[in-house]
């Protein structure tokens, strides 16, 4: 996360991503090409990318869940301790640990579409039951997971397998898990809709959503979940990755959606997380 990337080709946040490609040809493996477009986003090349983003955060006054491995969620910890949410996968037999004494607060990223499994699959049934019992809230990628990837960089993954309804098998084995659909269960807006009617303990993100597709798109996709009455669910994330300057732009998004009230701006860029992660905040008006 802080080795800095040479040669990424900067991003343009909001634009067309998932093209089509040409198996004679040597394929992009995000889909992003190098265009003109404002803004274009660059990559951190010095290796300084936490630096920047805990800059950024205490700029725009932030405090993030941060996924990742253990050793390096902590260095993020270690540098902002009152910025930093610590979220991690760690083995089965660390993971009582991990989040009884050991700061964690969050499990995940769980990436099951990936490896083309449903994330109700009993194999990860064990950690699941721990975390209802540790009382530990559960982010799990559902839905969009970039382009082409199938073909060009993870053979396994299954858009199927990003469907939220596969989510009901689990919840009805676990029904105080707490559980965050990472990037809003995209595009699946009506199988979305039908698991948040049905289960009161899931909330969603719509981080990685907020600047894969058109401008368009992303705001009609977070207004139909509005529309529906889930303005309470719906939680701001930016899916950082390798773009300091990704954060606040995302953030923008929100802030200028002229179909949110003040209040639903405030509730999906802070008092909805904050209400699901249990933070000792107070809400914020």
């Amino acid at each position: 996360m802080d080795a800095g990337f040479p040669g990424v080709a900067p991003m343009c946040p909001n634009t067309s991503q998932f093209l089509a490609s040409d198996p004679a040809t040597k394929e992009a493996p995000f889909g992003w090409a190098p265009r003109d477009c404002t803004p274009k986003l660059y990559p951190d090349a010095k290796g300084q990318y936490r630096n920047e983003v805990l800059a950024e955060m205490r700029r725009l006054n932030v405090t993030a869940v941060v996924f990742g491995d253990p050793a390096s969620v902590k260095k993020w910890k270690d540098a902002a301790p009152d910025r930093v949410i610590p979220g991690a996968q760690v083995p089965l037999d660390q993971l009582r640990a991990a989040f009884t004494t050991g700061g964690f607060k969050v499990m995940g990223e769980i990436g099951l579409q990936y490896q083309g499994l449903s994330p109700s699959d009993p194999s990860v049934d064990k950690f699941l039951a721990l975390a209802e019992q540790l009382d530990v809230p559960v982010a799990i990628h559902m839905g969009t997971g970039g382009s082409g990837r199938a073909n060009l960089t993870s053979p396994k993954f299954r858009g199927s397998m990003g469907n939220p309804l596969l989510l009901e098998d689990l919840l009805s084995r676990h029904p105080k898990l707490r559980v965050q659909v990472m990037h809003a269960g995209y595009p699946m807006i009506d199988n979305t809709l039908t698991l948040l009617q049905a289960n009161a303990h899931v909330y969603l993100d719509v981080a990685g959503l907020i600047w894969s597709y058109p401008v368009k798109e992303v705001n009609r996709y977070i207004q139909r979940l509005v529309d529906a009455g889930f303005e309470d669910r719906v939680m701001f994330g930016a899916g950082q990755m390798i773009w300091p300057k990704l954060m606040a732009y995302s953030i923008s998004l929100i802030q200028n959606a002229g179909y949110l009230t003040p209040q639903q701006k405030r509730d999906i860029l802070y008092n909805n997380a904050a209400r699901f992660l249990r933070l000792d905040n107070k809400p914020a008006n």
